[in-house]
């Protein structure tokens, strides 16, 4: 008998290797994932400027990492960039018009609240993508939408702004795959994925027991199941292989001795540092 629903997702066309250089943006949830792959020694930047929740300011961040040339990416390399969306909501300043990333506690009545309509969700992101990718061509793309609903929408309200940032996502990646059937080639179209963050707390991890206590947020272990999801999706054996190597050497550097001056903790620190030097020289190319 099966006592849950697995989310079937379909095996990615190209995997993430061994200290991937990653961009992680977006909602807070971003930062909980982005947390665990820099836990995994991935060379992982994790939102920069601040959460950002709409693709607005996911956009934003593109162009000030842009601005500021401070792209984890290079050229030559392959790399991944985790878009995670939080809503559709934005807030925009009446007295410039332009949508901002943190009202920084300012009044409310200085800002209208607006939902973005799919289309316009699927146009910011499609700009960010196109920017990243106009610098580093071989960077690659998972969109996911954060599984946090808005209490403060309501719970109807924040299940229609979840639907449009997933409709957004699905018209940005068959929009690309129609590019390509009738042009021939594509830069963009394989390397956009849509990874159903949302649809495995929601149907697979349906039980409060995955949440913390304000019941909205995923618990530890939640955050921790989906990243293993994220593993078996995207993962190349070559990072498999890496992290078997990698765990028993975090776990020594994470040790809290008991006599941190005895000689032989000394020596087990020593013995450590040696093999994490090792495990660097064997994947890090620079």
């Amino acid at each position: 008998m099966e006592f849950r629903t697995i989310v079937d997702i379909p095996e990615s066309l190209w995997k993430i290797e061994p200290c991937e250089r990653m961009l992680f943006i977006g909602s807070c949830f971003a930062d909980n994932i982005g947390k665990r792959f820099t836990e995994e020694k991935f060379r992982a930047v994790v939102n920069p400027y601040g959460v950002m929740y709409n693709p607005a300011s996911i956009l934003h961040t593109v162009r000030r990492l842009t601005q500021d040339d401070a792209m984890p990416f290079s050229p030559d390399e392959q790399g991944t960039a985790v878009m995670t969306l939080g809503t559709n909501h934005v807030y925009i300043l009446r007295e410039t018009g332009e949508i901002v990333d943190n009202c920084q506690k300012r009044p409310q009545r200085l800002f209208e609240e607006r939902e973005l309509t799919v289309a316009e969700c699927a146009d910011y992101l499609a700009k960010a993508i196109s920017l990243i990718c106009q610098r580093f061509p071989k960077t690659r793309f998972i969109l996911t939408v954060s599984p946090i609903r808005y209490r403060k929408y309501g719970y109807h309200e924040s299940q229609l702004s979840k639907a449009t940032l997933l409709l957004a996502i699905d018209s940005l990646i068959k929009a690309q795959t129609a590019m390509t059937d009738n042009q021939g080639s594509n830069a963009y179209a394989h390397q956009i994925n849509y990874f159903p963050s949302f649809e495995i707390l929601n149907d697979e991890l349906r039980d409060y027991r995955f949440y913390k206590p304000d019941m909205l947020h995923p618990s530890d272990q939640a955050v921790d199941y989906i990243f293993e999801r994220i593993a078996s999706t995207y993962f190349s054996d070559a990072t498999v292989t890496f992290l078997k190597e990698w765990k028993p050497i975090r776990e020594a550097i994470n040790h809290r001795p008991l006599h941190p001056e005895s000689e032989e903790y000394q020596r087990f620190k020593r013995q450590t540092e040696d093999k994490l030097k090792a495990l660097e020289k064997k994947y890090l190319t620079d």
